[in-house]
């Protein structure tokens, strides 16, 4: 008997080449987004955690702006400089360093209770955000949770991030603007620059996890595995989501 024609099989086969090609590189595509969206949430976690340390130092330190009681020049040549931070103001002499707290809240002038409110409410704001990065990252598992609920938190912890930056850039542009009415401000002091890095680290922190850490798939079960090599050549490489 006569062999069949083998010619109707070829576009059949060619199909499906053509099929397991587009296959393939639509999973290689999903493997790579996943891969840059981890990558991204690890990133905005640890820049937001940077920041938020910077902040609680701008908070808990007093060496906001350095003044002086005179004139510059004065100043300088008795060697005799002040620091005034949101709860003591300092003088910085030779061999002197000593600092009077600020403790009577009624004669507070408005704009340094307005500083420690947006510091303190900023410091806070940090401990839950960064606590619910945490708990979205990819090594991260809590049972069989859904990447819906990974997302909806690293949305909030993103929101909170925006809210604290913009809290402490509040108050530390607020606060040398106020105490340069009051006194000769000779120059900022390292409270300060730490509050203004601290608060941009937090702010793309959270603009990173809010824009840019991919969407609630991205959130899921994020695992890559090899499989053996008995398997087939065109799956060598998986991904769960």
């Amino acid at each position: 008997r006569p062999a069949a024609p083998s010619g109707p099989r070829r576009p059949a086969a060619r199909g499906r080449a053509i099929v397991q090609a587009v296959s393939e590189g639509l999973e290689r595509d999903a493997e790579l987004a996943t891969m840059v969206a981890t990558c991204l949430q690890v990133v905005g976690f640890v820049t937001s955690f940077v920041g938020w340390i910077g902040i609680i130092v701008t908070t808990s330190t007093n060496d906001w702006v350095v003044t002086c009681g005179y004139t510059i020049p004065t100043c300088r040549k008795l060697d005799e400089l002040g620091s005034k931070g949101l709860w003591a103001d300092c003088v910085m002499a030779t061999g002197l360093y000593h600092c009077k707290p600020l403790v009577d809240i009624l004669i507070l002038p408005g704009y340094v209770q307005a500083c420690r409110a947006l510091m303190i409410a900023a410091s806070v704001l940090g401990l839950p955000a960064i606590l619910l990065l945490l708990t979205v990252l990819p090594c991260i598992r809590m049972g069989h949770e859904p990447g819906v609920a990974k997302y909806r938190r690293a949305q909030l912890a993103g929101v909170m991030l925006i809210l604290l930056a913009l809290c402490a850039i509040v108050a530390t542009i607020w606060f040398p603007v106020c105490a340069h009415r009051e006194t000769t401000i000779v120059s900022f002091g390292y409270s300060l620059y730490a509050g203004w890095i601290g608060a941009v680290l937090c702010l793309v922190g959270g603009c990173v996890i809010v824009c840019c850490a991919g969407d609630a798939q991205s959130f899921g079960e994020n695992r890559f595995y090899y499989s053996s090599g008995s398997s087939s050549p065109t799956h060598a490489k998986s991904a769960h989501v």
